[in-house]
């Protein structure tokens, strides 16, 4: 895949030497708090790079101006030409329209140049930032699924459950 060049922005594959960008993020407990998994250590994002460089459905989403990491987009394919979108993103980076920016870059490339059709986001219904940013790019929600999945767990061993809003958006409904 080529670079995918936004007003701010490049989103491009990993490289396994984007480890510290990476471990700068993923170290972050408040950025991590919605995701499938815990902190990353030192050695946990090193080897997260390389699985990423390695992973297509991954992509870095780096500052134009410095080529610094500030964030990843997940972009998987599923059944019946259907894609799944997913976001984090450093704090520091937060608030200032860079996941908007790359997110509607890679829809754009997705419907222009990979023929998807739908492309899928789900989040917890707990996640405001994410599900307004999900309404900001045009999706629609289609769903709210209660008590549909769990990956960490309480003080007791517990599974903590989390409800999760789908949203999705066609191509014919791609309004950039």
């Amino acid at each position: 895949m080529d670079n995918i060049i936004s007003e701010r922005l490049i989103i491009r594959r990993f490289k396994k030497e984007d480890w510290q960008d990476l471990f700068e993020y993923l170290s972050d407990e408040e950025v991590v708090k919605f995701e499938p998994y815990d902190i990353y250590s030192e050695q946990q994002a090193k080897e997260e790079a390389v699985n990423r460089s390695n992973n297509e459905c991954f992509y870095a989403v780096c500052l134009k101006e410095s080529g610094k990491v500030i964030g990843n987009l997940y972009f998987g394919k599923g059944d019946f030409d259907t894609w799944e979108l997913g976001y984090v993103f450093n704090r520091k980076y937060q608030g200032n329209g860079y996941a908007s920016e790359s997110s509607k870059a890679l829809i754009d490339h997705a419907f222009e140049n990979l023929g998807v059709r739908r492309i899928i986001a789900l989040c917890s219904d707990k996640n405001e930032r994410s599900w307004k940013l999900m309404e900001r790019l045009g999706m629609r929600r289609e769903g709210l699924f209660l008590q549909n999945v769990t990956f960490k767990t309480d003080d007791d061993g517990q599974p903590i459950w989390f409800n999760s809003y789908e949203y999705a958006i066609l191509k014919s409904e791609w309004n950039k």
